[in-house]
């Protein structure tokens, strides 16, 4: 991933360091269960906990002849133990190390993305309790429908963030995977107690069964939750976007100074955080083809999704990282514009209303047909500097069926919010 949409924590445990030495762990866990089941000398294990190291460089060089970065980077390890090298990778294939040491960066790489999360998580709940009253239009079709509260909206996209959480842990859990079972999967250089117990060491599961490799739906279920969380971003950048069209004004996204929106009008503010998410969104979803397309190789193996997997992994992990905590600041630094929002309101003459003044009018005796043809007719009747309040009380067929204080009432809003905050309230308590 380029340096401009990574952030350095993430890009961190995806550096070659941080990979050779999550391979190096592996190798260290194997050498001490070997040694303590008898099967490699424990000094040998010993010399290896205390004298193996790597070196970056040394194993590029080392693999510009072996054409096999794994046996580079065991030879390079090798070298810095001395005599007891030998008895580093013993029994091992290479997937054995690498498999488990993906899981081992993958486990690192969530906790950073979770942190991501618990702070976008944090920034909705504040805005939600700052707006939980504050009265917007809701709209469906992009047209206005019916009153909502600016907090309601978020409280969609902050249920989904926490469903999209729960299936990433499940994901992640699932990929905590020892795989140690050798070339084909069948034990036949190690037995499964070395397996687990080394998971037991580096707190991983043994694989159930395995071929040569982990098998890569884990790895797609994986790559399928951070698409999710994704197109979650998205969907608020999609809103986002949507309320601040200079036409609709509700939102704006913070603006620093010194910040040009446009390098020939001075005067743009521009949504280009809600657009840069839209982006990476699309980007995600393009990863998913990739970690599918993974899952059937060749057998026992082949090493076609390797090359996959030094790329979409990687760059997943960095990218969702980015957009989450690009999009938890968005939400810190957002601007709301009540005043904008109530006058947006007014718009619509009051037809906002509509549904509530339908059931009045039910309450009242009407069937609901004949009550949906009323407030029909009188909503479309309404011209320039008209409301829909004021021309249902003067409407000579519904007048005298309406009660004033009801109407005041429902044009208000008071029944809308009342509702809103309850439901808010309730899910805050419930939700944490």
């Amino acid at each position: 991933m380029i340096t401009r949409y990574t952030r350095k924590e993430m890009a961190e445990v995806w550096s070659l360091e941080s990979k050779f030495q999550s391979m190096l762990d592996v190798e260290i866990a194997v050498a001490e269960v070997q040694a303590q089941l008898g099967i490699i000398p424990k000094v040998a294990a010993k010399d290896i906990k205390a004298k193996s190291k790597f070196n970056v460089q040394r194993i590029e060089k080392i693999e510009q002849t072996t054409r096999h970065d794994v046996i580079a980077f065991v030879t390079n390890v090798a070298e810095s133990v001395g005599k007891n090298g030998r008895f580093i990778h013993f029994g091992l294939t290479s997937s054995d190390v690498l498999d488990t040491a993906l899981s081992l960066q993958i486990k690192k790489a969530s906790k950073v993305l979770l942190k991501s999360i618990s702070r976008f998580e944090k920034a909705l709940l504040t805005q939600i309790r700052r707006h939980k009253s504050t009265l917007c239009t809701g709209r469906t079709h992009g047209m206005h429908a019916e009153p909502t509260t600016f907090g309601m909206k978020l409280c969609g996209i902050l249920s989904e963030l926490r469903r999209n959480k729960v299936r990433f842990n499940q994901a992640v859990d699932q990929i905590q995977i020892c795989k140690l079972s050798g070339a084909v999967g069948t034990y036949s250089a190690l037995s499964p107690q070395v397996e687990r117990k080394v998971g037991q060491k580096l707190k991983l599961k043994p694989e159930t069964i395995a071929t040569q490799v982990i098998p890569r739906d884990r790895h797609a279920e994986l790559m399928h939750v951070m698409c999710l969380l994704g197109a979650g971003v998205e969907r608020l950048s999609v809103e986002l976007r949507h309320l601040q069209r200079t036409e609709v004004g509700e939102v704006s996204e913070g603006f620093s100074k010194g910040q040009k929106g446009s390098s020939a009008m001075p005067h743009k503010k521009n949504p280009i955080s809600s657009e840069n998410l839209t982006g990476a969104a699309r980007m995600l979803r393009s990863f998913v083809a990739a970690s599918y397309e993974n899952i059937a190789l060749w057998h026992e193996r082949d090493i076609s999704h390797s090359s996959v997997e030094r790329v979409f992994l990687p760059d997943a992990f960095m990218l969702c990282d980015y957009a989450i905590d690009r999009m938890a600041g968005v939400v810190e630094n957002l601007v709301v514009d009540k005043k904008r929002m109530l006058k947006n309101m007014d718009i619509s003459q009051g037809q906002l209303f509509s549904s509530h003044v339908l059931l009045e009018l039910v309450n009242q005796g009407y069937s609901r047909e004949e009550a949906y043809k009323h407030v029909q007719r009188v909503s479309h009747s309404l011209i320039e500097g008209e409301n829909l309040k004021g021309k249902l009380l003067t409407d000579k067929l519904l007048k005298k069926h309406l009660n004033h204080k009801k109407i005041n009432d429902i044009f208000s809003g008071k029944t809308h919010i009342k509702n809103i905050e309850k439901h808010i309230g309730a899910f805050l308590i419930k939700k944490g």
